[in-house]
């Protein structure tokens, strides 16, 4: 088959790199245009030297045009509020296609984006934002294949949607009183430097932050009111509210979520299985533990696998899932390449496995 022109905006940062990395041993693409807003000029493989005999690709600046007439899809992996300025240009090609890995156009009502990011929406990425599908290939396929935008979603949410949505699908546990408690390595904050990440202030250490209004929570809210509640969700003022608080884990890469819910009903192992293997029994690339096994960072490094376990406290009545992806791959750039093999008609895994 004819391959695919593929471009990427924001190349050397983590989630560009991992794409990159990917998108080398994958059968139907063929790299046109790497954009780079620090490194204009420079080889790929300057920057990233694993790149070297693999890769021979200078890096350039920002052409709107040209990425849309030399693309058929765009992968844009910049800061969170840097894309909805750039994303609306692309479009003057009507048969490009878009992937945003920020935030960018995750969220269906714009009035979330001042409360959450600090930012208004233009009139124009209003109008795109009506038109994004939301990348989870789990909950959103159909949708998904259609679709000229996609936004992929954010690690966190990813962990913790998949990680309960069987759960809220079923109505099997109560919508209130929702705890995610999650982990991630360093890099899920990007490649720009901070102090906070530096090896002498994140190593042997572990610590919480954005404990009230980290900018995920509206996109978990978003995704999980919508499995509960369906299309009658829209208009609601009871969505689902979750308490959810990150944590920094001093490793490179990988998350862990812990998601407590409240049971409804007394429910065995073998019946919550069961619901999980039903829901997911299309879904290649996530794997159910069967109790008391439970899913470690390391079994899903590099990959783009959700790995999932659970544990049902008899005592208090409330289910424990445990939930694991590697935030540059599943909750970010793996991600990515599953929802173009979708959108252009490709086995889920290719290139991913």
């Amino acid at each position: 088959m004819k391959k695919i022109k593929v471009s990427i905006i924001g190349a050397t940062g983590y989630s560009g790199k991992e794409l990159i990395k990917i998108l080398l041993k994958h059968p139907h693409v063929e790299l046109r245009h790497l954009v780079s807003a620090s490194y204009v000029g420079k080889n790929i493989n300057e920057i990233f030297p694993d790149f070297l005999h693999q890769l021979d690709k200078e890096l350039i600046e920002l052409d709107i045009p040209m990425l849309a007439r030399d693309s058929d899809l765009v992968f844009t992996a910049l800061p969170h509020t840097v894309s909805m300025k750039i994303v609306p240009g692309l479009f003057t090609n009507k048969e490009l296609k878009v992937i945003d890995i920020s935030a960018d156009f995750r969220l269906t009502n714009p009035s979330d984006y001042s409360d959450w990011y600090q930012t208004e929406l233009s009139e124009e990425s209003k109008a795109l934002l009506q038109k994004a599908v939301y990348g989870l290939p789990e909950l959103h396929i159909e949708e998904i294949k259609n679709a000229l935008l996609v936004a992929n979603p954010g690690c966190y949410p990813t962990s913790a949607i998949l990680g309960v949505a069987p759960l809220l699908s079923n109505q099997l546990v109560s919508t209130e009183g929702i705890i995610v408690d999650a982990k991630s390595g360093t890099s899920g904050a990007g490649r720009k430097l901070s102090l906070g990440l530096h090896f002498t202030e994140c190593n042997e250490s572990f610590k919480a932050y954005k404990c009230v209004k980290h900018n995920h929570i509206p996109e978990i809210e978003q995704e999980l009111s919508l499995v509960y509640y369906g299309n009658k969700q829209k208009g609601r003022k009871d969505s689902i509210k979750i308490s959810f608080t990150p944590h920094l884990l001093p490793i490179n890469r990988g998350i862990l979520s812990t998601c407590y819910l409240r049971l409804k009903d007394s429910f065995d192992d073998k019946e919550i299985f069961k619901v999980y293997e039903e829901f997911y029994h299309e879904a290649p690339f996530v794997r159910i533990f069967t109790p008391p096994a439970l899913p470690e960072i390391r079994f899903v490094t590099e990959t783009n696998y959700c790995d999932i376990g659970f544990a049902v406290d008899d005592r208090t009545g409330i289910i424990k899932v445990i939930s694991v992806i590697d935030n540059l791959t599943k909750g970010a750039s793996g991600q990515a390449v599953q929802n173009m093999n979708i959108m252009f008609g490709l086995t889920q895994s290719d290139g991913l496995i």
